[in-house]
Parts: structure tokens; sequence; C-alpha cells
């Protein structure tokens, strides 16, 4: 029986000698280094769970040692999706660290205010880390200007859609907040009046002005008379940007008498 008892308390010591050798080398793997030479982007596609993450980190490099990497996962709080841009020698103790607290790489893109639908199409267009694009002009006016995040291989026509949304939102919002007078009877002729007073002057603190001396002409029947509409007849949207102006010269005076429904100085009210 004694015989017994010494052999199974080797065997306990032996386990638990070998579990925390096991351990240390865990441990040791979990906090050191990793061996990735230089800083990667990995995109954690929603709906992963941890054995699908630690091998997609373990193929691009990220972790060597994708079960530990499992083991540690199951004791942390949940990762989340997205695209992470770790960098080189990052521990695994520091990848989940990044991924519990959503640490994602930023890609985003600005649209500024005052572009007219071709040009923000062109903007997205351009971006390599945007699949697919766009060949039809959305509606002008449509667009929310804003800074819009994604991630890589994210379409362009899922950034329009999210900017057409945005923009509906926000008409729908200051609908509500509008001045009771105003000679304005729809949300298209507001969103109307704004662009032509965002076009006419760059400076926030002239808008108000700006505004209030259409408002006064569009309240006495007259015609508008602003430059910008003109630049929308003779371009429809598709200005140049080549630092000369959206029509690549200035206005002229004969400009000034295109028969186009979207010239103010020969047609009152909005156009």
């Amino acid at each position: 029986m004694k015989n017994i008892l010494l052999s199974l308390l080797s065997l306990c010591f032996l386990t638990l000698a070998a579990a925390a050798i096991i351990g240390g080398i865990a441990i040791h793997h979990y906090l050191s280094p990793s061996e990735l030479n230089e800083k990667k982007l990995v995109l954690i596609e929603r709906g992963n769970g941890v054995s699908t993450i630690a091998n997609t980190l373990n193929q691009e490099g990220v972790i060597s040692q994708p079960i530990i990497f499992k083991i540690a996962a199951r004791f942390s709080d949940s990762l989340k999706a997205g695209e992470y841009e770790f960098p080189a020698q990052i521990s695994m103790a520091e990848v989940i660290r990044m991924m519990e607290e959503g640490d994602v790489f930023d890609r985003k893109i600005t649209i500024p205010e005052g572009l007219t639908s071709y040009q923000i199409v062109n903007l997205l267009n351009a971006r390599e880390d945007l699949s697919g694009e766009i060949k039809n002009i959305p509606k002008e006016g449509s667009l929310l200007p804003d800074t819009y995040h994604f991630v890589q291989g994210e379409s362009v026509q899922d950034k329009i859609s999210q900017m057409q949304s945005a923009m509906t939102k926000a008409i729908d919002e200051l609908w509500g907040t509008r001045a009771a007078d105003l000679p304005i009877k729809t949300k298209a002729e507001a969103l109307i009046l704004a662009s032509i007073v965002e076009k006419e002057t760059g400076v926030a603190e002239e808008r108000e002005r700006v505004a209030g001396v259409f408002i006064n002409r569009l309240k006495k029947g007259m015609a508008l008379q602003t430059d910008p509409t003109v630049i929308y007849a003779l371009t429809k949207g598709k200005i140049k940007d080549e630092g000369k102006g959206p029509l690549g010269r200035r206005l002229l005076r004969k400009d000034l008498e295109i028969d186009s429904p979207y010239n103010t100085y020969k047609n009152a009210g909005l156009p």
C-alpha cells in the first residue's frame, strides 16, 4: 500500500511539474514579442469564432501558437470583428487586448461640403480600398457631406447608400425646425436653397446674410441671380478639378444668357 501511495504521489508531482512547465511555456509565448517583422493589416470578419480568428492570425504571421491563443481567448472578453493594424513584434497578450477593445484600423473618407454628386462618386471610385464602382451618378443633393468610416473591401455602393440614408435623416430632422414664414414648401426646396447659399459663399459667417437676401427675393418673386446656378447649368455638376474653377475658366457675361431651368438670371424662383 505504501509503495502504491508513493507511486501515486510521484505521479501527481510529475503531473504538476509538467503542468507548471507547460503553463510556463504557454505564458512565455503569450507575453513574448511575436516574430512579426512589420506591421500587418488583418481583417477579422463578423461572426468568426475563436478558432477561425486564431487560424487567420496564424496564417497572417501575427501569432505562432494558435492553440495558446484559443485558450487565452476563452478567458477574455468577447473579441470584436473589424480590421486591425497589428504592429511588428506584437505579443499575443496585446493582440487580445486590441481585439477586446475593438482598437480597429481607422479607414475613412471625408466628403467636403459643396461637392456635386459627380465629384463625390469620383472620390469614392478612386479609393483602392473600396470595392466596385459607381457608374450612374446619384441624384444631386442626395449625398450628405461628412466623414465616413469603412473596412477594407467594403463596396462603393454601400458608402453611397449610407450617404443617402444620412442625408434623408438630416433633412427630416432639420425640416421640423424651420421658420414658419419661409417661402419654401418642400424639403427638396430647402435643400436647393441651402445648396445655393453654400456655393454662393464659402464663409460660414456670411451664410445667414446671404440666405436672408435670397429668401427676400423669393418672397417678392424676384430672380435670385446667383452665379453658381449658371455654372451648374453649364456643367451639370461635372466640374473641372484643374485649379481654375469649376468651368476651367472665369464665368462670362454671355454665360448668363444660357437657356436652362438652372439659370436664376433668366428664371425667377428656385431652380
